[in-house]
């Protein structure tokens, strides 16, 4: 036995593998750190609640029209102070028009779009900026108004 371990101590060979899984090691450690800096830098936007916009009508024609958006976060609760923006998309709406959420997380507001020539229905877009102070945002797409011709 003695012999044994004697010519394992003369054994130079075990080294010539030992860089190679260091390296496999560093690479697979450094992944795994990355995919944990991502998780934990991701449970900080959990914190903050994305906000939808709920308009009423959803389809409407073109012309003078009113819309009311609700504005609620993800459990379906209003949410007040919050600045609603509309805007033309693929219909056509002269300059974007604003307005305040208020108490009951509503606000109404008059648009007048218009569809281009031979165009059948078009969209207006809705943005939401969130109330100063507040844990929401606003980054994924909100429900949009189609517009179609009479």
């Amino acid at each position: 036995m003695l012999d044994g371990l004697r010519e394992l101590a003369r054994d130079e060979r075990a080294i010539e593998g030992l860089p190679v899984r260091l390296v496999i090691a560093l690479v697979v450690g450094v992944a795994c750190l990355s995919v944990l800096l991502n998780m934990v830098s991701g449970i900080e936007g959990l914190a903050v609640a994305e906000l939808d916009a709920r308009p009423d009508p959803e389809v409407t024609t073109p012309g003078e029209q009113e819309l009311t958006i609700a504005v609620v976060d993800p459990d379906g609760h209003a949410v007040s102070d919050a600045t609603v923006v509309v805007s033309g998309g693929t219909a056509d709406l002269d300059g974007v028009v604003t307005g305040r959420t208020e108490d009951d997380g509503t606000v109404t507001v008059t648009v007048t779009p218009s569809l281009g020539p031979n165009q059948v229905e078009g969209t207006l877009e809705i943005a939401i900026k969130p109330p100063a102070g507040g844990s929401f945002s606003d980054h994924r797409g909100n429900t949009r108004v189609l517009v179609v011709a009479e």
